[in-house]
């Protein structure tokens, strides 16, 4: 039942909490076609720091689904079920899940971000994220892409140097932008 590779379209599928790595163990064993993206984060105990891999979008993974293998799916230890609309699970654009992975899997700082509705849409020309599309914000000095996963209405967003942005810099923010910043 290999899924791998082939040209099913994403779906978003919730799991329960903290169970992510585990469901994503057990769909890519059993053939599925799972992608979960994580970034490093820096936890503090009292006796140490340390750095972990934790899911950009807590209790969501992604997979490539057909129709028949909604049911096996389902029945996995973990899964809580396909994010739809209402009972009709709705596929995630092959461009979002793009985007995603390639912040997530190239050396750069991404980081969950707050889904935005509004701000200015650019295209990356240079660097690491060539081609990808998202929301350009400031944060502190910074530039950050932002790309959203508008199903699952969360974002993730990784820094960038101003010059690898297609077209011109934003004279300022939208209102709304700041907010979410903060």
């Amino acid at each position: 039942m290999s899924l791998a590779g082939s040209g099913l379209p994403w779906y978003a599928v919730r799991v329960r909490s903290n169970f992510e790595r585990q469901v994503h163990t057990m769909l890519t064993c059993t053939g599925f076609d799972a992608f979960l993206p994580t970034y490093r984060q820096r936890r503090c105990w009292s006796d140490r720091i340390k750095e972990l891999d934790v899911p950009v979008f807590p209790g969501y993974m992604f997979c490539r689904l057909g129709p028949q293998q909604r049911a096996p799916l389902l029945k996995t230890p973990g899964v809580v079920n396909v994010v739809g609309i209402g009972r009709t699970p709705e596929p995630i654009s092959e461009e979002e899940i793009s985007a995603v992975r390639l912040i997530v899997e190239r050396t750069l700082t991404a980081r969950p971000w707050p889904f935005l509705h509004v701000g200015q849409k650019v295209r990356i020309h240079k660097g690491p994220l060539s081609g990808v599309e998202g929301f350009l914000v400031e944060f502190k000095g910074s530039f950050r892409v932002v790309v959203s996963v508008s199903l699952l209405q969360r974002s993730v967003a990784a820094e960038v140097d101003g010059a690898w942005v297609y077209g011109e810099r934003p004279a300022s923010i939208p209102a709304q932008i700041p907010a979410l910043l903060h």
